[in-house]
């Protein structure tokens, strides 16, 4: 028994941000974001549109390509959902005409995708569902400080869907054995410190005042961040890559997280997988965390890139630290374009 990739969609809202815009107001150059993070623009969300509008968007694509209207089970990956409470997937569910199925969140910031699939595989095989839609969906720049040069540049906001169904582990679409692993030891490298539980005001009243307005923002620790994510997702690659019994020689496009192109290329470099075949995209979208490789995937099946037969390896890492790598054989897709 295996979960079948059998829909596929994604969903970019329609402001475009360039690094020029970006210029404007930071203290930054189209070259100096691009250099360094290959990054030339980014979607991002307009008033009005939250994370729970772009996954709608996503997931009705997704089941388009799949041929479906109805599923068992929704998922949706994201670090920045409508509200703390409650979660965005059972009104994503209900907005796509699926009824009362069973529809969760999950939070695993820029590996929610892997984590994503690997949550939805596991409830084909429990029996729990037959058919699971499963959403990475980020407004993640609505938790981004304007004024932070670090960070502002690098995200963007969008939304990627995946429809999966009870099938053979032989079968086109059927995802290969899964490595997730964790880090929490280095959870400040990259982090919002305000919102939760633990920081809600200062004095540990209800009030918000007291909490420092930088809090409310993403803080990231750039350097010992680039070390990690390459030696976690070249890791966590290689072992994918051995417990599915393939070699670097069998895979036909590696499909990682669009962080920054310096980590993609730096892992592709360590697992010694041409740049050639190599998929990048981030230099349109930026870092869409839970939805950097499904709008990928995505662009790669629109364009013709991914023919059925292609092996793919996917890859991700993110806060938490987490990490997570799975593979596949391509299957007959109908996809439509998201730009």
């Amino acid at each position: 028994m295996a979960a079948v990739l059998m829909g596929l969609g994604g969903y970019l809202p329609p402001k475009v941000v360039s690094n020029e815009d970006l210029s404007a107001t930071l203290d930054t150059t189209n070259e100096w974001i691009s250099t360094r993070t290959g990054i030339r623009q980014r979607r991002t969300v307009m008033d009005g549109l939250a994370t729970g509008d772009l996954a709608v968007e996503a997931g009705a694509k997704a089941l388009k390509s799949a041929g479906h209207s109805a599923v068992d089970a929704v998922v949706v990956a994201t670090t920045s959902p409508d509200r703390l409470c409650p979660a965005v997937a059972p009104e994503v569910a209900e907005r796509l005409g699926l009824g009362t199925v069973a529809a969760f969140d999950l939070t695993s910031a820029c590996s929610g995708f892997v984590y994503g699939l690997a949550t939805a595989a596991g409830l084909i095989a429990s029996e729990a569902a037959d058919t699971v839609l499963f959403i990475g969906a980020e407004a993640f720049t609505t938790l981004v400080n304007p004024a932070d040069r670090t960070t502002a540049p690098i995200f963007g906001d969008g939304a990627g869907a995946v429809v999966l169904r009870r099938g053979e582990p032989e079968e086109p679409g059927a995802l290969g054995p899964f490595d997730l692993g964790s880090d929490g030891s280095r959870a400040d490298l990259l982090a919002i410190p305000a919102g939760g539980s633990r920081q809600r005001s200062a004095n540990g009243g209800p009030g918000h005042d007291a909490v420092p307005a930088e809090d409310w923002y993403l803080r990231m620790m750039g350097r010992p961040l680039y070390q990690q994510a390459v030696e976690r997702m070249t890791r966590s690659a290689e072992t994918a890559l051995k417990k599915a019994g393939w070699t670097v020689d069998d895979v036909d496009w590696f499909v990682g997280h669009q962080a920054n192109v310096r980590i993609v290329r730096a892992v592709a470099e360590e697992l010694a997988m041409p740049e050639e075949r190599t998929a990048v995209n981030i230099d349109r979208v930026g870092n869409t965390l839970a939805a950097s490789i499904p709008l990928l995937l995505n662009d790669l099946a629109a364009d013709g890139t991914l023919r059925p037969g292609t092996r793919v390896l996917l890859s991700a890492f993110g806060a938490g630290l987490s990490w997570g790598s799975t593979v596949l054989e391509w299957p007959d897709l109908s996809v439509e374009s998201v730009h």
